[in-house]
């Protein structure tokens, strides 16, 4: 395994060393949706990207393993999600919806991995 150093402010540098057996996860993690091509037809105002930046801005922070859990997407987002999961129902989506819906999916089940994983370090983090 690589070392790496990075110079950050002191106030992250604490939050990281907190997190500082997640860091290759949450890094992998960050690597993987950056680089991530969207489908056709998604365009760059999409939600997806919304998306993107949120879970990009939120795991740059350092979260705790409390914030990890607890973490929510913005209601714009839910929002376009429960349009698709409602268009897909009543009468089906397009090629470029249901390709930004499966973008939705994925991140999800990430997200509840990552969330996952971070319930044991939560608990323990509680019991200090």
């Amino acid at each position: 395994m690589a070392t790496i150093t990075l110079d950050v402010p002191d106030n992250l540098a604490a939050r990281l060393n907190q997190l500082r057996d997640w860091l290759p996860t949450l890094l992998s993690i960050a690597l993987e949706m950056l680089s991530a091509e969207l489908p056709q037809g998604l365009t760059a105002s999409s939600t997806v990207h919304h998306l993107y930046d949120e879970l990009i801005d939120f795991l740059a922070s350092g979260p705790t393993p409390e914030q990890i859990v607890a973490f929510k997407v913005s209601p714009t987002v839910q929002a376009r999600l429960e349009e698709l999961l409602d268009k897909n129902r009543e009468e089906g989506l397009t090629d470029s919806e249901a390709a930004e819906l499966e973008i939705y999916e994925q991140i999800n089940s990430i997200l509840l991995l990552l969330k996952a994983r971070a319930r044991p370090a939560f608990r323990a983090f509680e019991s200090l």
